[in-house]
C-alpha cells in the first residue's frame, strides 16, 4: 500500500514536502514518537488526513508482537427486540477487518432490563487490561460511574446509540435523540392535524433510560413550537413482555378518549402493533423505531406506518474503526458523530439498507 501511495504522490515524501519537514519527522509522527513540536505534529496530521494516507500498520503491529484489546459493553438482543443484533453485527465486521493488525475485540453483553447484569460486566471490564471501550450507556447513573472509572484509568471510551455529557476522553456514534423525537412530531403534525396522540415508553429502567426521554422531549418541543392542536397522552410501561404491555394499554384506553395515533419511542413498537391488530385498531397511525425483523413484519402489513431508523449497524462498525484510527494512527476522531435519521415505510422497505 505504501509503495502505491508513493507512486500516486500521497506517501511519506509528499507529506514531508507539503509540511516542509524531513521524512524522519513525518516518521516520528506516524509512530507517535517524541521530538516533534505540537504545531508541527498538528500540521503533519492534517496533511495525512487530507491525503487519506494509510501507514503500513500491519507491519508495525506484527513487529511489536502485541495484541491491543478493545472491550465492547453492550446489551444482548432480547426476546422482545432484536435491535442489539445490528450494532453487534457492525462491531463483528470491523473486528474481522482489524484482527490482522493485532487488535482484538472482547464482548461483554448484558441484559438491558436488568441493571445487575450491567454491573457484573462492568467489574469484568475494569478488572481487565483494555486499550479502549465501546459502551451503550443504558443505565445512565451507573454508566456515568463506569465512565468516571475509565477516565481515572485513562481508557478512551466511545458511546453508541445514546450519549452522555461530552468529555475529553469520550466520543459518540449514534442518533441525535432530540432531533429524532422532533421528526416524530413533524410526522404527526402533518398526518394528524388534530386528534389524540398516545406516546408510549417501554422499558424496565425507564427512570434512567436517557435515550427514550430525550426522544419524548424532542416530540413535545416540535408540537409545542408549531402550535399544538393535538391532545398528547403518555404511558410508561415498565414490564416488557407482551401480556404486561397489553394489560397496560388496556388500562390506559379506559382512562383516555379514543386514540388516533401512537408514537413508540423505541424498537419495541412491534408489541404495540400486535396489540393494535388484536384490538382492531390497525387503521390508526403508528410510528416507532428501528428496522428489525419483528417491526418489518408489521410495516409490511401496514400496521406500522413509519419506522425511524438511525443506522445501528454503522454505529457499531464506525465506533470500532474510529477507535482503531485513534489508537494506532493517533488520528483524532470527531467528538460527536450523528447517524442519519432515516424514515422507512412499506413502500421503500425492500430497498432500505441495500
Amino acid at each position: 500500500m505504501q509503495e502505491e501511495q508513493e507512486k500516486n504522490g500521497t506517501g511519506v515524501k509528499e507529506i514531508a514536502r507539503r509540511a516542509g519537514v524531513s521524512i524522519a519527522t513525518v516518521d516520528r509522527v506516524l509512530h507517535n514518537r517524541t521530538g516533534v513540536s505540537p504545531a508541527t505534529k498538528a500540521k503533519i496530521l492534517t496533511i495525512i488526513k487530507e491525503l487519506d494516507y494509510q501507514p503500513n500498520i500491519f507491519a508495525r503491529r506484527l513487529s511489536s508482537n502485541k495484541t491491543m484489546s478493545i472491550a465492547v459493553l453492550i446489551p444482548s438482543a432480547s426476546a422482545e427486540s432484536a435491535f442489539w443484533d445490528l450494532p453487534r453485527q457492525g462491531i463483528n465486521k470491523a473486528a474481522a477487518e482489524i484482527a490482522a493488525y493485532g487488535v482484538a475485540i472482547h464482548e461483554f453483553l448484558f441484559d438491558q432490563d436488568e441493571v445487575n447484569t450491567f454491573e457484573e460486566q462492568v467489574c469484568k471490564v475494569l478488572g481487565g487490561d483494555y486499550a479502549a471501550v465501546v459502551l451503550a450507556p443504558m443505565f445512565v447513573d451507573r454508566a456515568q460511574q463506569f465512565l468516571d472509572a475509565c477516565d481515572r484509568k485513562k481508557i478512551p471510551c466511545v458511546l453508541i446509540n445514546s450519549d452522555l455529557p461530552a468529555h475529553d476522553n469520550r466520543w459518540y456514534y449514534g442518533p441525535d435523540l432530540f432531533q429524532s423525537g422532533k421528526m416524530g412530531g413533524h410526522l404527526l403534525r402533518y398526518l394528524l392535524p388534530k386528534g389524540n396522540i398516545l406516546l408510549v415508553n417501554i422499558s424496565k429502567e425507564l427512570d434512567t433510560h436517557h435515550h427514550l426521554l430525550r426522544k419524548e422531549e424532542g416530540l413535545r418541543a416540535y408540537l409545542s413550537a408549531n402550535g399544538l392542536k393535538q391532545e398528547l397522552y403518555k404511558i410508561d410501561i415498565r414490564h416488557t413482555n407482551y401480556s404486561a404491555i397489553a394489560k397496560a394499554l388496556d388500562a390506559k384506553r379506559e382512562e383516555m378518549p379514543p386514540v388516533d395515533a401512537v408514537f413508540v419511542t423505541n424498537s419495541r413498537v412491534a408489541s404495540v402493533a400486535r396489540y393494535m391488530e388484536e384490538q382492531q385498531l390497525a387503521e390508526k397511525i403508528l410510528i416507532g423505531y428501528d428496522f428489525i425483523p419483528e417491526n418489518i413484519n408489521y410495516l409490511e402489513r401496514g400496521t406500522i406506518d413509519f419506522l425511524i431508523c438511525q443506522k445501528p449497524f454503522e454505529q457499531g462498525y464506525r465506533a470500532i474503526k474510529g477507535l482503531c484510527s485513534k489508537l494506532i494512527y493517533d488520528v483524532d476522531m470527531d467528538r460527536v458523530n450523528f447517524m442519519p435519521i432515516d424514515l422507512v415505510t412499506k413502500e421503500n422497505l425492500k430497498s432500505y439498507g441495500k
